[in-house]
């Protein structure tokens, strides 16, 4: 029997093909330049637009310029691209297919756009079990949703399309959707369709019984007989098959009875959708089949980049459905659905399952282990199915603890909580970039770390190990978050026990807190001591940070209304608080100290000056009286002074900034040799040492980190002690009194001849 004869592929298609996927892989390898381009590029290449080329460009330097723009300073940054396989390359290819296809002649085309929306149409309702359903592809997830409200009003309002809106002045329409649906979703309808907003009915979740996620069920049915007592027309409901924070799905049976009864369009959506492919389903999601509508998001659940939003409708009206936009008889829009038609032949009936499995797995892998963690709370729908996995750190009395009670702290405290939260969230995803979580701000539980691989592992290519990973960094940081959170309290105390901190009340700190350095000096107005606070501050967190500590310091957060303060981050358990503080009043006692002298330098040496001039002009007057009116005059003083010599000493002077006054440099010679003679009887003094690894602020026997048997003052000390130990050397050098004052040493001396007039002056201006 003879085979059938195999047509050969298009060589133009196929030599697109070929091109295409080689474009791809070289922009995401960056490998198109060379190193001399690189260079080049780093030296000329600027991220604004140039002048369009006369000439034109070959196809190398404008995948050249494209790779340049995707990947711009990575070398730098250390950016990476998303990673995309065969089957997302199969969904790029898809967009271009669809360029090259529309230039066919129309009845061609008419003919295999039909091919492939039927094709994707029927794939994508046997595997999500939605019977005689038909298919509306979108690029805008929320398109979806407006297209079946414009059907929905067009079927409740037969003279819609001539009447327009002055039918629905008459009956108000109304639009019910959960408080847990995402943001902004029942504004953008309303936007969308021209409604107001009095049109959009928010239904309150439970606060009795059930998931604190779910809808309101009895709350949802006196809403509608209420409105529909008052005139208006329940039009259609939006419920969630697992909602954006929590991953929570309404009571998708109890709302479809609800819609039959009052003749309202229910319309689901969520990520738990993805589900329906798997043998096994909750009851809860598999009711999502009979609803009259469904969102489908099989980009990101499948890892294919740019494929458009799926919504599954049924309907049996084919003029509404052109009405409400649903259908087009342009054969380029048809063509949107190309993309997700060759994604789904590639990975096929088994590859699609195995995908929306792994992500499944992963789930219930983390929430088993989350289950071991203590101080770890989970907020899951159901722990046997649930591919959102919620958890949030919250100190109990179950949780271990080293010392300390944290219950009165914590209570009302949230704030603080949720802090500690979104630090440990960041962390997670900055550690594990893999795992793919992220932090959700839940109106009940707070802030949250959340993990729902059906949006993100297809993507990242999350696996096993990655979630182990992601297990063991929580187990890391649970100590550090109870040690941060018992230790608030004493660094609160030990603050406020010194007179020149203010302890900075900020709950949204993930930390020890925050403090501000006050400057003691009360004779300033407040414009000159806002800015030495500021001045002190500021060099204050540079001095704590050179120091030698695991200790996070910073200057608070963006958004801090509190401002010149410091802020202490996460602390560990052999935390020392007292010497913390200690050490933050020393180091800001000394700057501030140091300040002052500056800042009275001026006025200290424009009175030295002014005594300088006095002195000179005293000590020229003794001259003459002491030498005589003959030794000024120069040609008899050069006589007399070579027959009769004057004996002339010389009077040093020191110019003290501390005092502003000028001093005999006697006392400072004779300081330096006593200086000298003590420095050599002296021995060599002990300082206590420090073992290696130690650092500052941690205390002996308190963790299992600490290897030192001294208490980390010692160091603090004995760093000091060499800061002035080098200041007393340099001191000696420029012949400074142990009283560190810096002094100006004027030599005056005073010769046998007469001071001509103008020499005074000069010697003044030399002082200065």
């Amino acid at each position: 029997m003879d085979k059938p004869p195999v047509k050969m592929m298009d060589p133009t298609l196929a030599e697109m093909g070929n091109h295409l996927s080689d474009a791809m892989k070289i922009l995401e390898s960056g490998k198109l330049e060379s190193e001399q381009g690189k260079e080049r590029r780093k030296l000329s290449w600027k991220d604004f637009p140039g002048p369009l080329q006369g000439d034109g460009q070959d196809v190398v330097s404008i995948l050249q310029l494209v790779q340049n723009l995707m990947h711009g300073d990575d070398d730098q940054q250390g950016h990476r691209m998303q990673y995309v396989g065969e089957q997302g390359h199969m969904a790029l290819l898809g967009h271009s297919l669809a360029a090259y296809i529309s230039v066919l002649e129309r009845e061609r085309l008419r003919k295999l756009t039909t091919r492939i929306l039927s094709d994707t149409t029927l794939w994508l309702c046997r595997l999500f079990r939605y019977e005689n359903g038909s298919a509306y592809y979108h690029e805008d997830d929320r398109e979806g949703l407006v297209k079946m409200c414009r059907l929905a009003i067009n079927t409740h309002y037969e003279d819609y399309a001539t009447e327009g809106f002055t039918l629905l002045s008459s009956k108000h329409p109304v639009i019910y959707q959960s408080a847990a649906c995402r943001p902004g979703l029942g504004q953008h309808l309303c936007s969308q369709l021209g409604l107001p907003l009095s049109s959009l009915c928010i239904v309150p979740c439970n606060t009795m019984f059930g998931s604190l996620h779910q809808m309101d069920v009895a709350l949802l049915d006196k809403l509608i007989r209420d409105d529909r007592e008052s005139g208006k027309l329940p039009l259609l409901l939006i419920a969630n098959a697992g909602t954006p924070g929590a991953g929570h799905t309404d009571k998708l049976s109890r709302l479809k009875e609800l819609c039959v009864q009052y003749n309202m369009w229910l319309h689901v959506e969520g990520v738990n959708l993805a589900t329906l492919v798997l043998g096994q389903v909750s009851s809860t999601v598999t009711a999502a089949t009979k609803c009259d509508s469904i969102t489908l998001t099989p980009g990101p659940w499948l890892g294919l980049p740019a494929v458009p939003a799926v919504t599954l409708y049924r309907h049996e009206d084919p003029a509404l459905s052109l009405a409400a936009g649903l259908t087009s008889s342009q054969p380029v829009e048809k063509l949107r659905a190309l993309p997700l038609w060759l994604s789904l032949q590639y990975l096929g009936h088994d590859g699609i399952l195995q995908r929306i499995k792994h992500a499944s797995q992963l789930s219930q892998q983390l929430l088993e282990h989350l289950k071991t963690l203590a101080s770890i709370k989970t907020s899951v729908e159901d722990e046997l199915n649930s591919p959102v996995v919620v958890f949030r750190f919250s100190q109990d009395n179950s949780a271990p603890s080293s010392g300390g009670s944290v219950e009165g702290y914590l209570a009302g405290e949230r704030d603080i909580l949720d802090a500690l939260n979104r630090w440990l969230g960041e962390q997670l995803a900055q550690q594990v970039p893999l795992s793919g979580v992220d932090v959700v701000e839940l109106e009940d539980e707070g802030t949250c770390v959340r993990f729902s691989p059906l949006m993100t592992a297809a993507a990242l290519g999350t696996q096993e190990n990655d979630v182990a990973a992601l297990v063991e960094k929580l187990g890391e940081m649970i100590p550090v978050l109870s040690c941060t959170l018992r230790f608030r309290q004493d660094f609160k105390d030990e603050v406020l026990q010194q007179a020149s901190l203010s302890y900075i009340e900020d709950q949204s700190w993930p930390g020890l807190g925050g403090v501000r350095y006050e400057a003691r000096t009360t004779d300033l107005d407040e414009d000159k001591r806002q800015y030495r606070v500021e001045r002190i501050n500021s060099d204050l967190l540079k001095k704590l940070m050179e120091l030698d500590t695991d200790l996070y310091f910073s200057d608070g957060p963006e958004f801090c209304e509190e401002k010149n303060c410091i802020f202490i981050g996460m602390a560990t358990e052999d935390l020392d608080v007292a010497e913390l503080v200690e050490t933050i009043v020393s180091i800001g006692r000394d700057i501030e100290e140091s300040g002052k002298l500056f800042e009275n330098m001026t006025e200290v040496v424009r009175r030295g000056i002014q005594e300088a001039e006095q002195q000179l002009q005293k000590a020229n007057e003794e001259k003459l009286m002491e030498e005589g009116v003959l030794r000024q005059i120069p040609l008899v003083g050069s006589v007399l002074n070579w027959f009769s010599p004057v004996q002339a000493s010389v009077k040093g002077r020191t110019f003290n900034l501390a005092e502003g006054c000028l001093d005999s440099t006697e006392p400072v010679y004779s300081v330096k040799a006593q200086m000298i003679k003590e420095a050599s009887l002296d021995s060599p003094k002990s300082v206590t040492k420090r073992f290696p690894g130690q650092k500052l602020f941690r205390r002996h026997g308190a963790g299992s980190d600490s290897v030192s048997d001294t208490s980390s003052v010692s160091q603090l000390e004995e760093s000091f002690r060499e800061t002035a130990h080098v200041q007393a050397i340099d001191a000696e050098e420029a012949e400074v009194p142990q009283e560190h004052h810096v002094h100006i040493v004027a030599e005056m001396a005073l010769s046998d001849q007469r001071v001509p007039e103008g020499q005074e002056t000069e010697s003044v201006d030399t002082l200065r």
